[in-house]
């Protein structure tokens, strides 16, 4: 099973997707759009430990939320940046594509073909 946290309004997370989709594992697919249907803070755990990359990178710092938040505070734990993304979802870097026990944050898009 594929799983792709996706955002439909975003053409290198559509791009991802395209890609997945024609790839010989893509017929076993699970789609989560992530903005109406938020990752839990497990769930965000649970990719963190998947992507193997720091917290920061899962986050999209140029988003307005990333600034009112005060995201940018070296200080802020891991848990706090994911319970952060956890209450706002648009926080989360996109596409996020998962097959197994393998993930990556598929920007650029071609990147997804790493866990295909």
């Amino acid at each position: 099973m594929i799983t792709v946290y996706h955002n439909p309004r975003c053409s290198k997370s559509r791009e991802a997707l395209a890609l997945v989709e024609g790839s010989p594992a893509g017929g076993d697919l699970q789609i989560i759009e992530y903005l109406k249907t938020p990752p839990t803070l497990a769930d965000l755990k649970a990719l963190h430990k998947l992507l193997g990359v720091p917290v920061r990178e899962m986050i999209r710092s140029n988003e307005t939320e990333f600034s009112e938040l005060g995201l940018a505070d070296a200080t802020l734990s891991d848990d706090a940046l994911l319970a952060a993304v956890a209450k706002h979802p648009k926080l989360l870097q996109r596409p996020i594509v998962v097959n197994g026990k393998k993930a990556v944050i598929a920007r650029p898009p071609e990147l997804a073909s790493d866990v295909l």
